[in-house]
């Protein structure tokens, strides 16, 4: 267990998206009985929601169900930056696939943007979509070659770009590349225009809904976790972040996941535009947003493997040291974390689940960038679905291998097996009597090791830290109150319900 932590009075004491909070999403039934549609489509953040509607305007009778409430996941808890300056990936593209590969990569994503920037005008979306340009940089000198390396890599693929020695923002920099054309938005503003043409286009939204599995045939038969109802469905897509259908491709070894953290600050001085991302070992992202009328920043960085972190809310604090030592921040309002998921060779995997489910889509690993590459896979899926031709399907068939993503499988299925003998051995350090109010831990209760949260009224509550989905231990997340898996994301609330996947089944709940 880690040291106890008083949050600073600047810091919120809770997590809270700002994106949710400023805007209000009707809400929809949980499913009671059993449905046949022509589509389901499991997962409703940008990707699910964006799908749904275009298969609706197809004509195609779609359900859209979420474990929880729609737009609550990764979507929600985004720095909502439009943009294909995705890091360092044109060089490493072009180090591990034909130039053709890196080329649809970009044009992609700049599909996606354009999608949503064409939706905006086209439909009047009141969600502060604003033109912008993205900036790449580095202020470390062992970082410069890399920063170079990917200009060059912009240069051979027509990428538009132009290199800078500073920044127009008071941010240190030793170089930087900019990529004009870019954007940045409210996503929930956005999508809420698509959530309710979806309804009025007749389309069905179930929440609080886990999808367990299927069983193939005609029609697929998708069933919830208890058994009781099903979806008939002729296709079904996935787009639940990390795929629960995770069986027959082995999708469990073929992800990485990664945890960061936001902060929205009102600054002390003039923020001059643009969108910002370093390469640096501290990674920081920046952009301006409009809260209450107000422009703030969102301060974003800190990177790490879920259930990795000895205290998640020394991390606000470092985004929380950099802002206010650049901008001055006279209060934080909002403060937020998030998983991201990225394949093994860094594009996503948009297509067929595989040979032998051709009729079963997924969409997952954007790699932090699932603004553009969620829009592009929802345009993907349905070109999938309809049957129509895209010049981009191999570049994000989900069946693809090559000699990287091979060895990097064998790689992440080492690390898995590593954390599950690791945790099974990991020690409890308190006893459950020395936990204080709104404090969590690995305790020792009845000669056993178990998870322990005492909250702010002093009710203790225990769980089996094991986790549901393949059995690697969670780890105490201080900072939002969760269990997290640092083999696969799951996370799990203090009381041992899931709130985050590929887990559909919740911690065992111990007897004090």
């Amino acid at each position: 267990m880690s040291e106890k932590f008083n949050v600073p009075t600047e810091l919120p004491r809770y997590p809270r998206s700002m994106w949710r909070t400023g805007t209000t999403l009707p809400t929809f039934p949980e499913m009671k009985e059993d449905i046949k549609v022509d589509v389901a489509v499991i997962g409703a953040g940008i990707a699910g929601v964006t799908t749904a509607y275009l298969l609706s305007l197809e004509g195609y009778k779609v359900a859209l169900v979420d474990a929880g409430r729609i737009l609550e996941g990764t979507t929600g808890f985004t720095t909502a930056k439009i943009s294909a300056q995705h890091g360092l990936v044109y060089s490493e593209f072009l180090e591990n696939f034909r130039p053709e590969i890196a080329r649809s990569y970009y044009e992609a994503n700049i599909e996606g943007l354009n999608f949503i920037r064409e939706m905006v005008q086209t439909h009047n979306i009141d969600c502060d979509f604003k033109e912008e340009t993205s900036y790449l940089y580095t202020n470390q000198e062992d970082k410069l070659d890399d920063l170079r390396k990917e200009f060059d890599a912009y240069q051979e693929l027509g990428i538009p770009g132009q290199w800078h020695d500073s920044l127009p923002i008071p941010v240190k920099a030793k170089g930087a590349i900019s990529m004009p054309g870019q954007a940045q938005f409210n996503p929930i503003k956005y999508l809420k225009f698509f959530v309710e043409k979806f309804i009025e286009n007749g389309g069905l939204i179930y929440e609080n809904t886990t999808i367990e599995g299927a069983v193939y045939g005609k029609p697929i038969e998708a069933y919830t976790i208890d058994g009781k109802y099903r979806f008939y469905c002729n296709e079904m897509v996935v787009t639940t972040h990390y795929p629960f259908w995770n069986v027959p491709a082995g999708y469990f070894s073929r992800l990485n996941i990664e945890r960061s953290y936001a902060i929205v600050v009102k600054p002390e001085t003039t923020f001059h535009g643009g969108m910002y991302l370093n390469i640096d070992d501290e990674k920081r992202s920046l952009r301006s947003a409009t809260y209450e009328g107000e422009e703030v920043l969102i301060v974003g960085g800190e990177n790490h493997v879920p259930g990795k972190s000895d205290n998640t809310f020394d991390h606000y604090l470092e985004l929380e040291k950099f802002a206010g030592s650049t901008f001055g921040a006279s209060e934080i309002p909002f403060r937020w974390s998030a998983q991201d998921i990225t394949t093994l060779d860094k594009i996503p995997y948009i297509g067929p689940l595989s040979s032998d489910y051709p009729f079963t889509f997924i969409a997952t690993g954007f790699n932090k960038w699932g603004m553009t590459n969620g829009t592009f896979a929802a345009l993907l899926l349905r070109d999938n679905i309809i049957r129509r031709s895209n010049p981009h399907m191999n570049t994000f068939n989900p069946g693809r291998f090559n000699d990287k993503s091979m060895s990097q499988n064998i790689v992440t299925g080492l690390k898995m097996a590593k954390e599950m003998i690791a945790g099974k051995f990991a020690g409890a350090h308190e006893k459950i009597d020395n936990l204080e109010p709104d404090e969590g831990g690995l305790v020792r209760h009845n000669g056993k090791k178990v998870g322990a949260y005492r909250d702010p009224e002093g009710e203790l509550f225990l769980v089996d830290t094991t986790c549901t989905h393949m059995g690697c231990e969670t780890a105490w997340n201080e900072a939002e109150r969760s269990w997290d898996c640092p083999c696969h994301g799951s996370r799990f609330s203090y009381k041992g319900e899931v709130l985050e996947g590929p887990a559909t089944d919740p911690l065992e709940r111990i007897e004090k």
